[in-house]
């Protein structure tokens, strides 16, 4: 069964870090692409963090760059997005994805552009 299953969301204080995690199951991530969305209440699902399968191309969104980092260790079947200096904004459930594709160096932005979806993980900052 094919299965993404994300780890690491929780409340954390303005400021604070949390690493999230995407493991997945009854598939090789080696050859997907990988995206990290995120959807807060009564808004839009956003893409936040891309990665592509060979790992050399990144795809952040203007709201995160420099504070997420995205990353992935094929060899674990993971994918990890590293979120520093968080900010209330970034109040949302995240969620990752994977895409299939025949480009190592392409990364895929859009939710429609991905197959398989993890259930998400809430992260919530406040004070």
């Amino acid at each position: 069964q094919v299965q993404l299953v994300e780890s690491g969301g929780g409340l954390v204080q303005p400021g604070g870090s949390l690493r999230l995690s995407c493991a997945a199951s009854g598939f090789t991530l080696e050859y997907y692409a990988i995206g990290w969305f995120r959807q807060a209440p009564g808004k839009e699902r956003e893409g936040v963090s891309c990665i592509s399968s060979s790992g050399s191309t990144t795809y952040s969104a203007d709201s995160v760059k420099g504070r997420f980092t995205i990353s992935r260790d094929n060899a674990k079947n993971t994918v990890y997005l590293q979120m520093n200096s968080l900010k209330p904004e970034d109040t949302a459930v995240y969620y990752c994805a994977a895409a299939s594709t025949g480009i190592p160096t392409m990364v895929k932005t859009h939710p429609y552009e991905y197959g398989y979806w993890g259930q998400g993980t809430q992260v919530t900052v406040s004070s």
